[in-house]
């Protein structure tokens, strides 16, 4: 399955009141595992961005003055993410900024059913918060020293980190360490070993008759019938 991880940097709060994205970054997972594969971009509001905004991102008029405008690259965007399931942390917030975009641009919006929010996930595994993305990584041991402040695709691939372990990403882990452990086994040149003759069945003859007494007893529908031969 794949899914797309995203946040945004924007000039404010208010989507529907004059405030603008200035950038994006998304991540793309394949069944929960990062590919990769990233899109990411610095917008031009085309309006001021106010001091308090700035202190957060760190992105002022001089910076983004050279970037493109959001139409710009709004159809790149749309190829990256295609149909897929977006996961965002405080989704509504990311989703009314990316929908003002997409109305301005006279695209199709997105519909509320297509994202995924992290916070939602993490007050349902850890009712008793704190549930901020700097929180759940301390929760998680997930590394954000880089995160001096925010930027829109390091904290999509903080928060894919996290999303994953919400999910139960240590189990997942498990799993690839033994295909790891297979892969460097088959690099270094080392055979698995093999038995030199397959270990004798332990099913006695009496064991097996015992069975097919009791299968026959079942009657003819009996699911067992399909694997009896």
């Amino acid at each position: 399955m794949r899914e797309i991880v995203f946040d945004t940097e924007t000039t404010g709060l208010n989507a529907n009141g004059g405030d603008r994205l200035v950038e994006l970054g998304c991540v793309e997972l394949h069944n929960h595992i990062a590919t990769g594969r990233t899109f990411h971009t610095h917008v031009n509001p085309e309006r001021a961005v106010p001091a308090d905004a700035v202190a957060i991102h760190g992105h002022d008029d001089a910076f983004l003055s050279d970037k493109p405008i959001f139409a710009a690259i709004v159809d790149a965007f749309l190829d990256f993410v295609g149909d897929s399931p977006l996961v965002a942390h405080n989704a509504a917030f990311d989703r009314g900024f990316i929908n003002m975009e997409l109305r301005r641009t006279e695209r199709p919006e997105f519909a509320d059913e297509r994202f995924l929010d992290t916070l939602v996930l993490a007050r349902r595994r850890h009712p008793a918060g704190p549930n901020s993305l700097d929180a759940l990584c301390a929760r998680y041991r997930i590394d954000n020293s880089a995160r001096t402040k925010h930027g829109a695709l390091l904290d999509a691939e903080i928060l894919a980190e996290v999303y994953v372990e919400l999910l139960g990403g240590r189990q997942a882990d498990l799993g690839l360490a033994v295909e790891a452990g297979t892969a460097a086994l088959a690099v270094s040149g080392m055979a698995a070993v093999r038995r030199p003759a397959p270990l004798p069945s332990r099913l006695s003859q009496a064991d097996a008759a015992a069975h097919q007494a009791f299968v026959k007893d079942l009657g003819k529908k009996a699911l067992w019938l399909k694997y009896s031969g």
